[in-house]
């Protein structure tokens, strides 16, 4: 698949990108994230100075990406502990079984 050119809006100025283009509408709908996020900032904040602006929003989404990342990571390791405990109770239950066929 060949990559075509999507215009997207950030800050009121169009920028061409390269995607693939079954990623089309997530490139779109990312870059339209971006803007909310960065018209919202620049109300709140009263920072025009878009370099600046840019560079906050850039940071807030890494932050928020490592914090996601962390969770999921917590998240992995209590799935892994309760499967290996479920897998005790599978050992436990199917050795008194045998246990039961054996008297």
């Amino acid at each position: 698949m060949e990559n075509q050119a999507v215009e997207v809006e950030i800050l009121g100025k169009l920028t061409r990108v390269n995607c693939p283009p079954d990623q089309r509408e997530t490139l779109i709908k990312a870059a339209q994230d971006l803007d909310n996020r960065l018209q919202e900032m620049s109300q709140r904040t009263k920072v025009t100075n878009e370099l600046k602006l840019l560079t906050i929003a850039a940071l807030n989404m890494s932050y928020e990406l490592n914090n996601r990342s962390d969770e999921s990571q917590q998240e992995v390791a209590q799935m892994n502990e309760r499967m290996e405990q479920l897998a005790a109770s599978l050992e436990d239950a199917i050795s008194k079984v045998k246990q039961g066929q054996q008297t």
